[in-house]
């Protein structure tokens, strides 16, 4: 009973991007309403510099990153080849953050370090801080791309660093694939350019147990492990081809082409199928079944495919055989998730941007806009808005967090605690 408890009480933590279940649902409740300024704000912190980064947490404890620029920006342009993109050539003090979940209040701040990045990012979407941290309760794991990986204790005591080529992404859009945490294992995403790979290191000591090489463009989609029929894989979406990994070795599995362009949404699984789309040229949605070997592009192990209204940014929530995405500029869908089937397609009731992910929790989806409102959803095959609550002057692309019956949503601006009083 008491380990049972415990393993409860750990699933409840939001401890890496996509939350505990990695596909954006949480356990416990959240409010359905509050205001920017009075109700159901348990407290704001303002953030300094810029992130995009969302926050993860552990117990009482928030980590959020952010990079903090040590001299004027660049005007919006450029972005192409070295050197490219807005805020390139300016230093800046790369920072992690630890707040107290509760109170808001800034527990430790360390200084991973200062440095003058070698390439930008796009000017209204990109950050220097765009990778998600992780956490496993004993240390936290803040991914900087180019600039690193900087390990720290729950106190903020530094364990060990690791230092990395600069990266050549696609027109200078900047970097942003969140590390993924499982057993003893740390995996790292570089698909660039050129020179694309997948890094698998000791968490302990950071340690390289391998690496692999990979045949792919820029794309930013995080690595998911799952198992099937006793064998631990990893999953990486790309534009040239999906592919599966052994989780112990690295070597290849299975590989399926069929996505676009600049692939983000992180894959989804349940139920021995593993979900993977593109929303930016040739959109595609993929749903393979897991258990086959080799190339299985063209084979009956693509159980159906979606090309409408996909997720380009936003990754994909998935619950009870449905799986809820939102696309860019505003479209809402529900499809089955077992047979493809579309339940609804439709347009919010108001012109939204999109770049945060949505996150689910008892019954509900939170979908935070560019335009500083947060709607919520009920989870089911019709569309129903239960809220629309408007964040006076934010903008939304990190993606919130959802813990203890709190939601975490972190703007431009700040982070904001939402919690029913």
């Amino acid at each position: 009973m008491m380990l049972t408890l415990a393993l409860l009480l750990l699933q409840a933590d939001w401890s890496s991007w996509r939350g505990p279940f990695e596909n954006g649902m949480a356990r416990g409740e959240a409010p359905t309403t509050w205001s920017s300024e009075t109700e159901n704000v348990a407290w704001k912190t303002e953030i300094p510099g810029r992130g995009h980064s969302s926050p993860v947490l552990h117990g009482d404890l928030l980590f959020v990153t952010t990079a903090v620029p040590e001299g004027p920006l660049s005007a919006p342009g450029g972005g192409r080849g070295p050197g490219g993109g807005f805020a390139a050539n300016v230093p800046h003090r790369f920072l992690v953050l630890c707040l107290n979940r509760k109170t808001g209040k800034v527990v430790w701040q360390q200084e991973a370090l200062r440095a003058t990045p070698h390439e930008g990012y796009h000017f209204r979407y990109g950050s220097f801080a765009s990778n998600s941290p992780v956490t496993d309760g004993k240390h936290v794991y803040a991914f900087f791309g180019s600039r690193g990986l900087f390990v720290y204790t729950m106190d903020g005591k530094p364990a060990w660093q690791k230092s990395f080529s600069p990266m050549r992404m696609r027109l200078a859009f900047g970097e942003g694939t969140a590390p993924v945490l499982h057993d003893n294992t740390l995996l790292l995403g570089f698909d660039q350019e050129e020179g694309s790979y997948l890094l698998a290191l000791d968490k302990t000591t950071g340690k390289q147990l391998w690496k692999v090489d990979r045949d792919e463009p820029s794309a930013w989609a995080p690595p998911l492990v799952l198992t099937h029929e006793g064998q631990k894989q990893i999953i990486v979406a790309a534009t040239n081809k999906t592919r599966s990994y052994e989780f112990a070795t690295g070597k290849l599995i299975w590989e399926c082409a069929g996505l676009g362009t600049n692939v983000i949404p992180a894959p989804v699984t349940a139920k021995g199928l593993v979900y993977v789309m593109s929303g930016h040229r040739d959109p595609n949605l993929l749903a393979i079944r897991l258990g086959r070997k080799g190339d299985l592009t063209g084979t009956d192990a693509v159980v159906w495919q979606n090309k409408r209204a996909n997720s380009y940014t936003p990754s994909p929530v998935l619950i009870n055989d449905r799986l809820y995405f939102v696309s860019d500029n505003g479209f809402f869908s529900c499809l089955n998730a077992l047979t493809g089937e579309v339940l609804f397609q439709e347009r919010l009731p108001k012109p939204y941007n999109f770049k945060a992910s949505p996150v689910g929790v008892n019954g509900k989806l939170y979908l935070s806009t560019e335009e500083g409102d947060v709607l919520v959803m009920k989870i089911a095959d019709k569309m129903e808005l239960l809220a629309t609550n408007t964040m006076k002057d934010e903008v939304f692309i990190a993606s919130p967090a959802v813990t203890g019956g709190d939601l975490y949503l972190r703007s431009q601006k700040a982070i904001y605690c939402i919690r029913n009083k």
